[in-house]
């Protein structure tokens, strides 16, 4: 393992979120304290963080992180870890076959590792059954794009964004998903305010707000709208014939399929009126530069393949494809799920974009491997892989670096098939996550900052991740403990690598073997690099040709597709919205992220700020759904469906669709008491690419009784009982704060109080000054308990929502508290008169909270964005909150001019 770069020298590595693929200057100081700042040199970024980006820094402790082997939930060696884990899969393979056995792995990890595991799976054991959670967001594109170039490609780069004249972004709220992209948008468009923005997702998310148009498509329409622009595209004579003839196949089928929709079955099917769809339809036809963007609202569904291809078709037909401001766009979720594509490491893929259906391609493979087998078909894709391992097929099952108890549709099913399977490994950095507490074994990984590899963003650039932390524990790096358990399997040799460069090498010489311009990925430059090369690696664009110019980052301007006869195939499509709901289930459910968080929060839960802007799982309602069965904002609301049941609070929203209701996928049983929202989400994938539809399932929401609501912070973890019907937990700067309801009364309400403090068995009870306030007639109690000047912990219990500022409160853990008046103000839930209430907190960067900006626009006069970030930084840094600070000032503008 190399040695440590010295402390105070910037390291530039890359982030660990989304599929932007930011650049990163991480500098450790001599205390271990590391600073993050976005690397101004970096192609995707140039400089530029998101919020979760900014507070990377904060997520790097050890607090709960997995140190050593554990075997049972018992400490253990390296070596009995191993020999159990390559002894049981041995075992299982010797008495059921390869297919017996299964990896489930993640965009999390680095292309070092997906290389490594792939190449075990698939050329040693000889089964296929390796797939990834980047199944749950990007599949539905690789089939799209197989289906229509012949390949994995995708064909732009992130400059076409910036320089196109019409972007459609669809299924994807940039502004929040992949921010870095959003702001370079922003300012393209601010530079060209003749570029026109349309935005096509059912709410109107932060994204809309700074589009041209919006249209609020119904669930699942996607396919019929674009089907409707080819038909239009066809009428119109805006298709480029030239380029079908020279480039495509299958043009007249296509359109054929198209034109069988009338105008009213699209709009039927788009939930649009005659007047949206012909504003778009014209938009397009009359803009030759235009690219359309794409994300999970597009991927997650029954129908995500035709959806691609409807969208492909149109940019085929007007041969707006592979030109500068021009062209389909996927922008993936994850850090590297285009690595994991480049590798194989999907289910009915093989390593270098080659074909495990191809015998050719089998037998290339496995000849550069040399290998004693060669997976002969597709693996089992992410939904049946677990069905496999509910019925019983699936003997031994390796996790890493995901957590499917929590992330796959049907939770609650694929929980009870992991607890039953006869042998579960799980690599993680953390100990405790909902899918670590089942494994037989587990194996501490290591984590961002520890990482030592490369990753490949949405537009085909691969970044080195550079370690700049030393490995705690025992904790090793997920392709080491790979190949560590392929040497035990009895595969020496073709698995003893002494770092991750001999692996990246590897992996780029087979990108390039017997390639000769066959196939789209070739990365063949860097099959010779060294170790010190590799050290310094600057991001690049593939392909990367051995022996070659630089080629050029854009495909298929001129043709030249990967099919047989290097023509691009047009895909008929015949839309039919699958329906969902039903008079039980009314309510169209669609899952998604929020700004600040990540995935099922394992990272960015550890970071007190990011937990400042959307605190718990809520349940976001158009005011009429929520007219209909009694829920106001702020009230608790049960979702339900055959599946099982969540509790969460209500945000009443007009930005919502009518119908439908939206609900963060982040909580966990780690962090809230029901809030696995993907225990609704049933088991309904794509039939092409086996992609779960995980925005589009029927619920039915009502509103949850409570008798008594509270909020609490501490400076220890809470401490909360089965009988708390709902709880939401999050970490503070000097703490923890939580919210809580109960169905029913608490008899006791300072005892309960005193025990969910922690207090009541640690002998701070007896020692702590207890300040309390009690009003029964109006169920109002306030209890708050100091160490002198420092405040241990405050609760708050009332019958209706709590009225207490929560940030306020939250920050009270790390103040002073050494008069009484300053205790008194704990216990009442609000600050002095001389310290403004911020309220909640929109600019996560700089703790902006919502009240601030609304008096910077009354008081101070600052009516636009920029004079806000000029007056209180916020909105100056990422720019993700952006959007709301403008509607802020919209909502205070009338009473600034007063």
């Amino acid at each position: 393992m190399k040695t440590l770069p010295p402390a105070d020298c910037a390291i530039k590595t890359t982030c660990p979120y989304c599929g932007v693929g930011c650049g990163i200057l991480a500098t450790r100081d001599e205390a271990g304290t590391v600073s993050v700042a976005g690397d101004p040199e970096h192609p995707a970024n140039f400089g530029r963080l998101c919020s979760k980006g900014s507070a990377l820094g904060e997520t790097i402790d050890l607090d709960g992180r997995m140190l050593f082997p554990e075997i049972g939930g018992k400490c253990a060696s390296w070596d009995q870890a191993l020999d159990l884990v390559a002894g049981k899969f041995r075992d299982a393979i010797a008495e059921h076959g390869p297919d017996s056995v299964a990896f489930y792995v993640s965009g999390q990890i680095l292309t070092e590792d997906y290389y490594v595991a792939n190449k075990l799976m698939k050329g040693f054991i000889g089964s296929a059954n390796i797939d990834t959670n980047s199944r749950l967001c990007m599949a539905s594109s690789v089939a799209g794009h197989r289906r229509a170039f012949g390949s994995d490609t995708v064909p732009g780069s992130y400059e076409d964004l910036e320089s196109t004249d019409l972007l459609v972004l669809v299924g994807s709220n940039l502004a929040w998903c992949h921010p870095v992209l959003y702001q370079r948008i922003v300012a393209a468009k601010e530079v060209r305010p003749g570029m026109k923005v349309v935005v096509v997702d059912p709410r109107r998310t932060m994204t809309a707000d700074f589009a041209d148009l919006h249209l609020a498509i119904a669930p699942d329409g996607d396919a019929a709208l674009f089907a409707g622009l080819l038909a239009y595209l066809d009428k119109t004579d805006t298709i480029d014939h030239e380029y079908v003839t020279a480039h495509c196949n299958g043009f007249d089928e296509a359109v054929a399929a198209a034109s069988a929709l009338s105008p009213a079955d699209v709009s039927a099917q788009t939930g649009l009126d005659g007047d949206e769809l012909d504003a778009f339809y014209r938009l397009f036809a009359a803009s030759e530069k235009s690219v359309t963007l794409y994300s999970q609202g597009v991927n997650q569904s029954s129908c995500g393949t035709d959806k691609v291809n409807a969208i492909i078709n149109c940019h085929l037909a007007t041969g707006r494809i592979g030109k500068p401001g021009m062209g389909p766009f996927s922008v993936t979720g994850q850090p590297n799920a285009m690595g994991g594509r480049e590798v194989g490491g999907l289910a009915n893929m093989l390593a270098g974009h080659m074909e495990i259906e191809r015998a050719d391609h089998r037998e290339m493979v496995q000849r550069f491997w040399q290998s004693p087998v060669i997976a002969g078909q597709p693996g089992l894709k992410a939904v049946d892989l677990f069905e496999a391992v509910a019925d019983g097929r699936i003997k031994a099952l390796w996790i890493m670096a995901t957590n499917p108890v929590d992330s796959l549709p049907d939770a609650d099913r694929v929980e009870a098939a992991i607890k039953t399977c006869p042998f579960v490994v799980v690599s993680d950095v953390l100990r405790e996550t909902d899918t670590v507490r089942h494994a037989h074994v587990a194996l501490p990984s290591s984590a961002w900052g520890e990482k030592d590899g490369t990753v490949t963003n949405s537009e085909r650039r691969i970044s080195r991740q550079r370690r700049f932390l030393p490995l705690p524990g025992e904790v090793k790096p997920d392709w080491w403990q790979l190949a560590a358990v392929g040497k035990r399997m009895g595969y020496g040799l073709a698995f003893d690598y002494p770092d991750a460069a001999a692996i990246f090498r590897e992996h780029a010489a087979l990108s390039a073997f017997e390639n000769n311009g066959t196939r789209d990925f070739d990365i063949g430059a860097y099959a010779g690099i060294d170790s010190r090369e590799f050290d310094s690696l600057p991001p690049f664009q593939w392909p990367q040709a051995a022996g070659a110019q630089k080629e050029d980052t854009r495909f298929f301007a001129n043709g030249n597709f990967y099919t047989e006869d290097r023509k691009a195939r047009f895909v008929p499509v015949a839309p039919e919205v699958p329906r969902r709901v039903s008079g039980d289930w009314p309510l169209v459910l669609n899952s998604g992220r929020v700004r600040d968080h990540w995935h099922t929060m394992t990272r960015t839960g550890k970071s007190p700020r990011l937990s400042t802007h959307i605190a718990e799982p809520f349940a976001e309602l158009h005011p009429e759904d929520a007219l209909e069965i009694g829920v106001r904002d702020a009230d608790l609301v049960r979702v339900s469906n055959p599946q099982g049941e969540i509790i969460l609070r209500s945000l009443v929203s007009p930005r919502q669709r009518k119908g439908s209701v939206f609900v963060p996928m982040h909580w966990t049983d780690q962090f809230a008491s029901a809030a696995r929202v993907d225990t609704l989400v049933p088991g309904i994938t794509d039939p092409i690419s086996g992609q779960p539809a995980s925005k589009n399932a029927g619920v039915r929401a009502e509103r949850f009784g409570v008798k008594l609501y509270g909020f609490a912070v501490c400076v220890e973890k809470p401490i909360l009982d089965k009988k708390t019907d709902y709880w939401a937990i999050a970490r503070s700067r000097a703490g923890w704060r939580v919210e809580f309801a109960h169905g029913t009364e608490i008899e006791d309400i300072a005892g309960w109080a005193t025990r969910l403090a922690g207090l009541d068995d640690s002998g701070d009870e007896d020692t702590a000054q207890r300040l309390a306030y009690h009003d029964a007639r109006y169920g109002q109690h306030r209890i708050a308990w100091f160490d002198g000047a420092r405040l241990l912990a405050a609760v708050f219990v009332s019958h209706g929502p709590v009225a207490v500022s929560r940030s306020w409160a939250a920050e009270q853990l790390a103040s002073e508290h050494a008069d009484a008046q300053a205790r008194f103000r704990v216990v009442a839930g609000r600050p002095a008169n001389d310290r403004p209430d911020p309220g909640a907190i929109v600019c996560s960067c700089f703790s902006v909270g919502v009240n601030d900006i609304a008096d910077a626009v009354v008081r101070q006069g600052c009516t636009s964005v920029d004079a806000i970030g000029k007056r209180l930084k916020a909105g100056s840094n990422c720019g993700s909150c952006r959007a709301e600070i403008r509607g802020i000032i919209d909502e205070h503008r009338v009473l600034a001019a007063e």
